[in-house]
């Protein structure tokens, strides 16, 4: 593993094993930041970290269930023991329900909102202090075009990726004149595990073309809106316009218009 330097700074991604979470981690290393690969999965995390090596990248791999109960105190111990300070913080990991709010246990819901919610405020309470002594750092918390789209039936994902927005605009507020910006990364049908995780796969494939990007482009886009301190950031024109429609449109008019499977958050034929 490479040497680290003074002269590369640490980042670290949560969600880092697949799809905009990988593809951020990717650039980031190629951009000159070392890096704390956060997932699940021990081994995509490796196989991403001995990637990355070429890059001169020195990868800490910290496997970590952010739905787990006192995951995220144990992980901040860990970047405060093992790691120098954190110069970026990017809350990638999510993911969506397999079925309609009332046909999950609350255990279901619980783990949602611990990853989704919970660990993205955490950790951002976590290496702000540090980020403030030194006038220094980003969080980039990665939202979601669903955040402006109507409420898809049953689902607390759109409502999840609102308060991820909504957050984000008031921490930027706050460390306005700090040195410390925060921003909300916003992408459409992003092509990744998602919907295979999901289990809507078939259905999401209906969508034309046009209204999908790559996780690359996504990555570079939203990295770049990060370290341009940008509060909100929509990556594509064609997402920019669909979340203008949202604003000024009626929610029910909006609701009629929209492809079904796009609003298909959740299914309601999985098995729970």
């Amino acid at each position: 593993m490479p040497a680290a330097t003074a002269a590369r700074p640490l980042a670290v991604v949560t969600g880092a094993s697949a799809g905009i979470g990988a593809a951020m981690a990717r650039l980031l290393a190629a951009r000159g930041h070392d890096l704390v690969l956060v997932a699940r999965r021990t081994d995509r995390l490796q196989a991403l970290a001995n990637e990355l090596q070429p890059h001169g990248a020195r990868c800490h791999v910290m496997p970590c269930d952010l739905a787990a109960p006192g995951a995220v105190p144990a992980l901040l111990a860990r970047l405060a023991a093992e790691c120098p300070p954190v110069a970026l913080l990017v809350n990638n990991a999510g993911y969506g329900l397999g079925a309609n709010f009332t046909a999950l246990p609350w255990s279901a819901h619980d783990a949602f909102l611990r990853v989704l919610l919970h660990s993205t405020v955490e950790l951002a309470h976590g290496v702000l202090p540090g980020m403030l002594e030194r006038r220094s750092g980003r969080i980039a918390n990665i939202a979601s075009l669903a955040a402006f789209a109507p409420d898809a039936p049953g689902s607390m994902y759109s409502a999840a990726k609102k308060f991820m927005v909504s957050f984000t605009r008031s921490l930027q507020a706050e460390l306005r004149g700090s040195g410390v910006t925060a921003t909300a990364v916003c992408p459409g049908f992003t092509y990744s595990e998602f919907h295979d995780v999901m289990g809507n796969r078939t259905e999401m494939n209906s969508l034309p073309r046009w209204m999908w990007m790559d996780a690359d482009t996504v990555a570079r886009r939203g990295l770049d809106a990060v370290l341009a301190g940008r509060t909100v950031v929509i990556p594509g024109a064609v997402n920019k316009v669909l979340a203008g429609l949202c604003r000024v449109l009626p929610p029910g008019l909006v609701t009629r218009l929209s492809p079904r499977a796009a609003l298909r958050w959740n299914r309601t034929d999985v098995a729970t």
